[in-house]
């Protein structure tokens, strides 16, 4: 699924003009990278937090649609109303379809259910990590990674290298010889898990 994101030029800039913006229910952004000069954008309020809230809007090519002219893109920054909970700014970057890109991708934890350390023994999955870095083609970017945990007992942990990841991606850490833990099964101690306790500094 392509999400697809419009815009139009913004040719006035500076603070005064962004307030502007967000008063009539716009969103100033900005388009930079590939080769090209960064263009200031004008974006709908309402449609961008539309796609904005589903977790594939971060970790996806985005098409950018500027006054008819499509461009691929990733988010790369943005900034939200620390009351109001909307968008005030953001940030496009162009990908090529040619150079490796590097994004953080989600983890979709699979069959906590039925692994034998929480069905049998009790404890509880703890997520080490929910994202990574990956690097690969915007071609070959995944939405998500999933982490079957169905198999770990009691104080096992599935790490990054054990991990299928579609053809062409590759977690960056990894790459750097970091084969960090992802998941772990935790012993709960009176329905605290004792992974919490140990993150939980003495008083």
């Amino acid at each position: 699924m392509t999400i697809e994101i419009n815009a139009v030029k913004r040719d006035v800039k500076g603070t005064g003009a962004s307030r502007r913006l967000r008063r009539a229910g716009s969103v100033p952004g900005v388009v930079y990278g590939g080769g090209k000069d960064a263009v200031t954008l004008e974006l709908n309020g309402k449609e961008l937090f539309l796609q904005f809230r589903h977790e594939a809007f971060h970790a996806s090519v985005l098409s950018l649609i500027i006054e008819g002219k499509k461009e691929n893109v990733l988010l790369r920054d943005f900034q939200m109303h620390p009351v109001r909970n909307t968008i005030q700014h953001i940030d496009f970057q162009r990908v090529s379809a040619t150079e490796k890109i590097h994004v953080k991708v989600p983890f979709h934890f699979l069959n906590a259910d039925v692994a034998p350390g929480v069905k049998v023994g009790g404890g509880i999955v703890a997520h080490v990590q929910t994202e990574a870095d990956v690097s690969c083609l915007a071609k070959d970017l995944p939405e998500f990674i999933e982490v079957d945990v169905a198999k770990l007992e009691i104080g096992d942990s599935i790490h990054l290298s054990q991990i299928k990841l579609p053809k062409g991606v590759e977690f960056v850490q990894l790459a750097h010889g970091d084969d960090a833990a992802v998941a772990s099964i935790a012993k709960t101690r009176g329905g605290v898990s004792e992974a919490a306790e140990e993150e939980t500094p003495a008083a």
